[in-house]
Parts: structure tokens; C-alpha cells; sequence
């Protein structure tokens, strides 16, 4: 019996997708999706992606805390992630990207909590490429 799932086992590892490592090339280019919420501005001023001014500033948002903008009014729910002690990863930002309100459920410890972003990237690779972009702006 073994033998003759062999042959059957190998077409499949060789026929199985094959997953591309994030990509911050194809997330510049998805995170046209963002830019009518969201603007990435360099510490020392410099426009690196125009955009709007609904969502925070995302210049330099992995590894540092959530909700850290000072210049943003944030919603209750992600203020009470940033409490908890949550940071902003890449993994933190794929799960948040493709969920938000259930990002905040799960950080803030409060089933009630809201995210203020209502958009979501229900492509995990999507939300992935824009997550190793976001990563590179520091």
C-alpha cells in the first residue's frame, strides 16, 4: 500500500504552492490601499508617502508601543492594548490589518472594544507584504 502512495506523495510536496517569503516591494505597492487613511511622514519631516490624515502616521510603527503617535486622537479600544503593553510587531500588524476589531478584542482584554479602522486585507499575503513595508520605515 506504501509504495503505491509514494509516487502520489512526492507529485504532491512538488505540486503543493509554494509561499513567498513577505514581500516590502509588493507591500509599497499594496499600500495604496492605506494612503487615503494613512500618511507615512519621516521623523525629520520628509513625505515619504502622502496621504490621509483618518489614521495615524505609520513612519516607524514597528517596534514601537501601540497607539504611540502624539498627535493622533485614538479610539478607546486600542488606548487600552497600548495600556496592557502591546507592540507593534509585524505579526501584531498582519493579525490587526486583517481584523481589527478583533485585534482590539483580543489585546485590550475587552470584548466589547472597537477598532476605529473598519477597513480590513482579508489576504493574509497582502497583509504581510504591507507589514515587511511598515518594517522598513525607520
Amino acid at each position: 500500500m506504501f509504495k503505491k502512495l509514494l509516487p502520489v506523495l512526492a507529485l504532491a510536496a512538488f505540486a503543493a504552492p509554494a509561499f513567498a517569503d513577505p514581500s516590502a516591494e509588493d507591500g509599497a505597492d499594496s499600500f495604496k490601499k492605506c494612503k487615503s487613511c494613512h500618511s507615512i511622514v519621516a521623523a525629520d519631516g520628509t513625505e515619504v508617502v502622502k496621504g490621509g490624515k483618518t489614521g495615524p502616521n505609520l513612519w516607524g510603527i514597528v517596534g514601537n508601543p501601540v497607539a504611540s503617535s502624539a498627535d493622533f486622537k485614538y479610539g478607546d479600544g486600542i488606548l487600552a492594548a497600548k495600556e496592557k503593553g502591546a507592540v507593534w510587531d509585524e505579526a501584531q500588524l498582519v493579525t490587526y490589518l486583517s481584523d481589527p476589531n478583533a485585534w482590539v478584542k483580543t489585546a485590550s482584554g475587552d470584548d466589547a472594544a472597537k477598532s476605529k479602522m473598519t477597513f480590513k486585507l482579508p489576504k493574509t499575503e497582502e497583509a504581510e507584504d504591507i507589514a515587511a513595508y511598515l518594517a522598513t520605515l525607520k
